[in-house]
């Protein structure tokens, strides 16, 4: 479960700074894939970056999973994060200079969980399971935009966290390869992992179990997709 209580975020700026969430309430149950959809500068970013512990919120309570966030110093939070969140931004953020298998022990690394045998088997297994396993002795420029993104999700699964945030995942990409991108994290939420992923693209939110608007720093719309729903009841009474 992601809990919002009464969240405002304001940041710096001008007389009284620029308030870029407005007293959030919000309850996210877990295992869901839920689209946070709204124009650019609604808090939509924002709003993702403070629960997965990117930023910390002006003030208000944010509890992920059970866990007070919020009240977390950046030591523990830094460790939280690293063991519970795995992160897809829009412009990949790949380290250049590592090759993509490299990009992907990165966390495992962090995290200091696996030796580097069971790292790089790991690597290649979450890459192959993104179907770019072919390419994971490259560097991350000689890959297309759409096999980089496939590798950001590889590397946000390294250390199987519960829970995966994706900023505008599609952003750079074209609508054929956007589409297999958004299918690869609507796969992840029907394993079982919470997806929150940011978009303005509604046709992609389609994808979505849920479906939360944002509009100047506030919650201004809540759609539960039941036809999502039902398709996994039917599929849970096939298991």
């Amino acid at each position: 479960m992601i809990e919002l209580q009464h969240v405002t975020k304001i940041y710096p700026g001008g007389s009284s700074g620029f308030k870029a969430l407005d007293s959030i309430q919000l309850e996210l149950p877990p295992g869901e894939f839920v689209a946070i959809v709204g124009k650019s500068g609604s808090g939509k970013s924002t709003l993702i970056n403070l629960i997965a512990g990117l930023d910390r919120p002006t003030s208000g309570n944010i509890w992920v999973g059970g866990k007070p966030i919020h009240a977390m110093d950046e030591t523990a939070l830094a460790t939280w994060r690293g063991l519970n969140v795995g992160v897809v931004f829009q412009f990949f953020q790949l380290l250049p200079t590592l090759t993509i298998a490299e990009n992907v022990i990165l966390p495992m690394d962090f995290c200091q969980d696996f030796s580097k045998r069971q790292a790089r088997e790991r690597a290649l297994a979450l890459l192959d399971q993104v179907g770019i396993a072919d390419q994971a002795d490259k560097l991350p420029t000689s890959l297309s935009g759409g096999q980089q993104q496939r590798a950001a999700i590889a590397r946000a699964l390294a250390n199987d966290p519960p829970f995966i945030v994706a900023d505008e995942p599609t952003g750079n990409l074209d609508s054929h390869t956007a589409e297999a991108v958004i299918t690869q994290l609507a796969g992840l939420a029907e394993a079982g992992k919470t997806v929150l992923m940011v978009t303005h693209e509604r046709d992609w939110a389609e994808f979505a179990h849920r479906v939360v608007t944002m509009a100047d720093g506030r919650v201004v719309g809540r759609k539960l997709r039941v036809d999502r729903v039902n398709n996994l009841l039917l599929e849970a009474d096939h298991v």
